[in-house]
């Protein structure tokens, strides 16, 4: 159905067309989150796809990007927030790495538990409270307290199986990260294992 506007009192129409102005300044775009490592930023799937749905022009936004995190080590994951502006400009803010990179760092490791109960690693609570201090710069982290950020740390240690202590014995720890390392090579061999087993079976 077509709304015809002829008629209408000049003072209506002048309204109207405010309100369209505004209607078409209003953006649309979602907000795009995704991890980006430092200095690598590519046009290739999946941030190049990521930026296109979004009209962002990828060439540049790479050169930005590389260019703002050539002081970080290259390849370290960066959580990323892109607000796409509706003249297809847009704001970057770059968050520190998560939280996982520095447990797994502090730790000494690069994976975290594969299985049930197992501890992956071990970290000081004075590593712990460093982590704490380093994402209480992130913005989400803004109406957080330092306590309640440790705790919260607490937590994602736990998830990786990375256990809190108050010490640390240095040859006591490297002798534990050797004996965890032959038994994750053990436990990633039976999963090879038993994956050619299941291959054959369903040939």
């Amino acid at each position: 159905m077509t709304v015809s506007l002829q008629g209408l009192p000049g003072r209506v129409l002048r309204i109207l067309k405010r309100s369209k102005k505004f209607v078409e300044k209003i953006d649309h775009s979602s907000k795009l989150r995704t991890n980006i490592p430092a200095g690598l930023a590519s046009a290739a799937p999946p941030l190049g796809s990521q930026l296109g749905q979004r009209n962002i022009n990828i060439a540049n936004f790479c050169q930005d990007f590389n260019k703002r995190t050539a002081n970080i080590k290259e390849g370290i994951p960066l959580p990323c927030r892109v607000k796409v502006n509706s003249d297809r400009s847009y704001e970057l803010t770059i968050h520190k790495p998560p939280a996982t990179y520095y447990l797994k760092q502090a730790a000494g490791i690069q994976k975290g538990r594969q299985r049930k109960g197992e501890v992956a690693g071990k970290i000081t609570l004075k590593h712990l409270y460093e982590i704490a201090k380093i994402k209480s710069e992130d913005p989400p982290m803004a109406l957080h307290d330092l306590e309640t950020i440790c705790k919260m740390m607490v937590g994602v240690a736990r998830s990786c199986g990375i256990e809190v202590v108050r010490e640390l014995d240095p040859n006591e720890y490297a002798e534990f990260l050797k004996e965890r390392e032959k038994s994750r090579a053990q436990f990633e061999e039976e999963l090879r294992l038993a994956k050619e087993n299941k291959l054959l079976r369903t040939n």
